[in-house]
């Protein structure tokens, strides 16, 4: 069986939520005084996220990028990390990178193969003030740890807050070829929980190539026909690259090949989804393999042509970034 939507999208890449905690307050993704967390009871074991990973597998995923809110706080995450490598697929992980001083190493050793570190400042203070957490110094550290044990490419997500940190892109990229990493800029989505979020306040994905060409950098287009979000650009002539990811303003639905499992077992098409397929009750059910598979191709049938989010009648989904799994 494979995972083919309505209209001939097939999805290889599988997004897999281990928590929805997180050890910062990203102002785009939870208040300051956080969310209520999901009940423990909720929650995949891991034998269950595991199965579950492997019935997808067997459905023709082949990339999975483990996610949270933080995952790196699920106390098994290398456990977690070693079973999904062992399904024979690409295994990564996007992380706010404060415990990978202590576990890049081992998670290495696992099988994890790259991460995605989210970073949006250079700037102690305006990392504070976006975070509500006094932790630029362990990121840092954080991005040097996966370096240094080998979790190749490091790729550093960014999002830029108008009036916050946009003017920081010249200086983000300047610090991203230092160090080696490879930058992509994300535009902000309307996936905050307290739903403020408006098209005319984000920062576009044109805006940051036009400061990146303002501060001097010569940016010529990348050919790709690869479905990730990230258009790439050669910086000056190819010294190194730089990816905008602008989700709202150039969707790539259309190329879209990803799937999402929560960390409490709901299957979804669409990161936008208003609807899920529950997975964990049949699973603790007594489902086999087949019905799960039957389940979620199923959900995989019923996803939309686009996010839709330029539509006049569009509304965020129930569910916030945290605990959706990006």
């Amino acid at each position: 069986m494979r995972l083919i939507d309505g209209f001939g999208r097939v999805h290889t890449d599988l997004r897999v939520s281990l928590t929805d905690r997180c050890s910062l307050r990203c102002t785009y993704c939870m208040p300051a005084e956080g969310l209520p967390w999901l009940p423990g009871e909720q929650m995949l074991s891991t034998a269950e996220l595991l199965r579950l990973v492997r019935v997808a597998v067997n459905c023709g995923v082949t990339s999975v990028r483990l996610t949270g809110g933080e995952p790196l706080l699920r106390p098994d995450v290398v456990d977690v990390v070693a079973g999904v490598s062992a399904l024979g697929v690409e295994v990564s992980m996007t992380t706010n990178g404060l415990r990978l001083p202590s576990l890049a190493a081992p998670l290495r050793d696992a099988g994890l193969q790259r991460v995605n570190i989210s970073l949006d400042t250079l700037d102690r203070d305006t990392f504070k003030r976006l975070t509500h957490r006094d932790r630029l110094v362990d990121t840092l550290a954080g991005v040097r740890a996966a370096q240094l044990a080998g979790l190749e490419p490091v790729k550093v997500n960014a999002v830029l807050l108008r009036g916050a940190n946009d003017h920081e892109a010249p200086d983000l990229l300047r610090w991203a070829i230092g160090e080696g990493v490879h930058l992509r800029f994300i535009e902000q989505m309307p996936l905050d929980p307290q739903h403020i979020w408006r098209r005319e306040q984000m920062v576009t994905g044109e805006e940051i190539l036009g400061a990146l060409r303002e501060a001097g950098f010569g940016l010529t287009p990348v050919e790709d026909d690869s479905p990730a979000p990230a258009r790439l650009w050669d910086v000056n002539g190819g010294l190194a690259t730089v990816g905008v990811v602008a989700s709202v303003t150039r969707p790539f639905c259309g190329t879209c090949n990803r799937l999402r499992l929560t960390a409490d077992g709901q299957w979804r098409n669409c990161l936008f989804a208003h609807g899920e397929t529950d997975l964990r009750g049949p699973l603790r059910s007594g489902a086999d393999d087949a019905g799960l598979a039957a389940l979620m191709a199923a959900g995989v049938a019923e996803k939309r042509a686009g996010h839709g989010i330029d539509d006049p009648v569009f509304l965020q989904p129930p569910r916030p970034m945290s605990a959706i799994g990006g």
